[in-house]
């Protein structure tokens, strides 16, 4: 019977340890798989440098480009933005790299965490545009037709933007600005994409890099890396 009983508590203690086991190698992907349905759990390729996740086949790095990539679909205009400025507090001179003309093949696309990033749009909408900052995906394809929501899967931060018409000078302040909080979000490749009403109409490949890595480089040395 000692025999017996001695087995049985043994056998609860193994069993305790695995259920500990598993609970502890979780990490925070509950939190993440909760938050996805459907076709939200396929995250692509979010590093721009990894393996494809929904080919099977190695992607080919993210290249940037500092181009808007207009999406044009029946039920949406792309033309509502024609050009953009986009302006950051760390890295570059204010009289150039932070004051390109609007532009949409000659954007700014590279920052550093906990960088204000500001947004200068060329539109004739007052409000209705926001952007998405997403951990990048290689199926672009998925903008066109997913539900934006702040539970989206590798959603790292969103910003409004609005006619600023209670500033001094509206038409030269910004529309919009946000930054990624370094103790939340990596550096790596995002894609900004800009929706209007709540549907995509273009997205623009970025780059971040880790605080300090960029105010160190000359004004043509960043203009380098957004083309690389």
């Amino acid at each position: 019977m000692k025999k017996i009983l001695a087995l049985t508590l043994a056998l609860l203690v193994l069993v305790s340890l695995a259920a500990c086991g598993s609970c502890g190698s979780s990490g925070n992907n509950s939190t993440n798989n909760s938050a996805a349905t459907g076709d939200d759990q396929q995250s692509g390729n979010e590093s721009g440098t990894g393996d494809n996740s929904q080919s099977g086949s190695t992607a080919e790095p993210a290249k940037l480009s500092a181009r808007i990539n207009l999406i044009d679909l029946d039920d949406r205009d792309p033309s509502v933005l024609r050009g953009l400025t986009i302006s950051g507090n760390h890295a570059g001179t204010a009289g150039d790299f932070n004051s390109k003309a609007k532009s949409l093949t000659d954007v700014r696309c590279i920052f550093e965490l906990n960088e204000w990033i500001e947004f200068y749009p060329d539109t004739d909408a007052t409000y209705g545009l926001r952007v998405w900052i997403l951990k990048h995906r290689d199926d672009q394809e998925y903008y066109n037709t997913c539900k934006f929501s702040d539970l989206m899967p590798n959603f790292a931060n969103y910003c409004d933007l609005h006619y600023p018409e209670d500033a001094e000078n509206p038409d030269e302040w910004y529309w919009g600005s946000f930054y990624l909080n370094k103790d939340e979000c990596e550096p790596g490749y995002y894609d900004f994409v800009f929706t209007y009403e709540g549907k995509a109409i273009a997205t623009l490949l970025t780059r971040f890099y880790n605080e300090n890595e960029l105010t160190v480089k000359s004004d043509a040395e960043l203009e380098a890396l957004m083309h690389e």
